[in-house]
């Protein structure tokens, strides 16, 4: 199943055997891709790269590190790592969905997202 990020995605995470589990709107399902396949292919889907995106945000930014990538700029569809894209713990989150984010303990956060529904996620508060 090829699948594109698009304004119903709320957050990409890795699961078992290189899959992703991905939770939209109303409901959640595995794609058996990567998160960062998934990333790779919505950015070309959208007629960019990852990798001009991810420079783009960094000379806009100036950051270098978890920079949030524009998937698509016209619907203002971004994402952010919640670590290193390299990891294999991290996960997309889809900024303009999230409403709050609350430390769980040192080691996870949950992020509640616009339509009240939740997630934790492997990182710091600090982190994400």
């Amino acid at each position: 199943m090829n699948y594109e990020i698009s304004q119903g995605t709320l957050a990409i995470i890795p699961y078992e055997n290189q899959n992703s589990l991905v939770y939209e709107d109303d409901e959640r399902f595995i794609v058996e891709e990567t998160p960062f396949k998934i990333m790779e292919e919505s950015c070309k889907y959208f007629g960019s790269s990852y990798n001009g995106r991810k420079e783009g945000a960094r000379n806009i930014l100036g950051a270098e590190y978890k920079v949030p990538i524009v998937i698509e700029d016209s619907s203002n569809l971004i994402a952010f790592p919640t670590t290193s894209p390299q990891a294999d713990d991290f996960c997309w989150i889809s900024l303009n969905r999230v409403h709050n984010i609350y430390k769980e303990d040192n080691n996870s956060t949950r992020i509640l997202f616009d339509n009240n529904k939740d997630i934790v996620v492997p990182c710091s508060f600090r982190s994400v």
